[in-house]
């Protein structure tokens, strides 16, 4: 009974996975946008200067979200950070942009999602360290009653879906996808004869 029992569930359930792997690929793809593309270009926005060039010239803003402490141990005088900080600043701009895009459209989905990975990570850094959440209940506990704090609860299921992309790529409907398939058809195209 309990053999029979169990075919039936792995034969059921390996037909559900095979079926079901290249949806939650996709749809993974589709609750990364619903819930966090806004919330990150929202964040990129923030950052930008003014004028064209606004990608390359932060606003003061940006150096005091990414770094609080250093800014204000400067008195708040600009002009006394360097080369380092300008370019962990931009660079940290354009990843708000450049990385949650790349995810929505599939394109180099598991680097994108790693890239991901590690911007959380940093942005949890700074939120707890840099802006002193670790004094206010930012980081919040696991098993407890309360399913709302913003680095144990939250950020932690923004990287499991993050995760199960790096691992499963971006599915079928992807620039990855067409990209593996012109791979494919160019790797199959008879190569001409070398004299």
């Amino acid at each position: 009974m309990i053999r029979a029992l169990t075919s039936l569930h792995n034969a059921v359930f390996s037909g559900l996975e095979s079926i079901a792997t290249p949806v939650l690929t996709t749809f993974a793809r589709f609750i990364f946008a619903a819930v966090l593309l806004v919330y990150y270009w929202n964040s990129g926005a923030t950052k930008l200067g003014d004028g064209v060039l606004g990608f390359l010239f932060p606003s003061d803003g940006a150096y005091i979200q990414i770094f609080p402490k250093t800014v204000e141990a400067a008195g708040y005088d600009f002009s006394a950070l360097g080369a380092f900080h300008w370019a962990v600043v931009v660079a940290g701009t354009w990843a708000e942009f450049l990385l949650p895009l790349a995810i929505v459209l599939g394109l180099f989905t598991r680097l994108a999602a790693l890239g991901m990975i590690g911007f959380v990570a940093v942005q949890t850094w700074v939120d707890l360290y840099g802006h002193g959440g670790i004094d206010n209940g930012t980081l919040g506990a696991w098993f407890d009653r309360m399913p709302d704090s913003i680095v144990l609860d939250q950020r932690v299921f923004w990287v499991f879906i993050l995760l199960y992309l790096v691992f499963r790529g971006g599915g079928p409907i992807s620039v990855d996808r067409v990209l593996k398939s012109r791979a494919s058809v160019d790797r199959d195209a008879p190569q001409p004869a070398q004299a």
